[in-house]
């Protein structure tokens, strides 16, 4: 019993040392758009950095969110490699909107479906649009909740400095 205390306790010090730096995407089952099933634990990007964003049809700052950084994704991609990865939080209901609106938009992104909220809990998403920056490493290093113009800005700057090997403060 004392040796299980001790094991406990030492267990506890060192999470108390793991910081949100070194946080990986969870392991959830989502669909892609035409319905096949994707493991969220196999996002990858080849070393280099991921956005990810949870969003909805029915979230106005959600689409202008993914719309803003549209117009600038290619010179982003170029310059750094990054990949964003659109997570729709569409219920049952409203689901059947995503792909219309993704493709309407041509949106370069790869985009999921979330319909039961499993990937949403795991990740602790509360309120859309909520947006998380991966290193190459795949640790979840920044997140952002809410959509005004010109946080776009702050998304790449975190991206450079991923790219380029600086400390991510938040």
């Amino acid at each position: 019993m004392n040796t299980i205390l001790k094991s406990v306790i030492v267990i506890l010090i060192l999470a108390s040392f793991v910081s949100d730096n070194e946080r990986k995407i969870p392991s959830v089952d989502l669909k892609t758009l035409d319905g096949k099933t994707v493991n969220s634990s196999k996002f990858s990007n080849d070393g280099k950095p991921m956005i990810i964003s949870f969003w909805a049809t029915w979230c106005s700052p959600c689409k202008k969110e993914l719309n803003t950084v549209a117009e600038v994704y290619s010179d982003w991609q170029k310059e750094t490699g990054v990949k964003l990865i659109a997570i729709s939080i569409d219920d049952s209901k409203s689901s059947s909107n995503v792909a219309p609106y993704v493709n309407s938009k041509a949106w370069e992104y790869e985009s999921y479906l979330d319909v039961n909220s499993d990937f949403k809990r795991a990740m602790n998403v509360n309120n859309p649009p909520h947006t998380f920056i991966v290193d190459g490493s795949g640790n979840i290093v920044w997140q952002h909740v809410g959509f005004k113009e010109g946080d776009e800005a702050q998304y790449i700057e975190v991206v450079r400095k991923i790219v380029k090997g600086e400390k991510i403060e938040h």
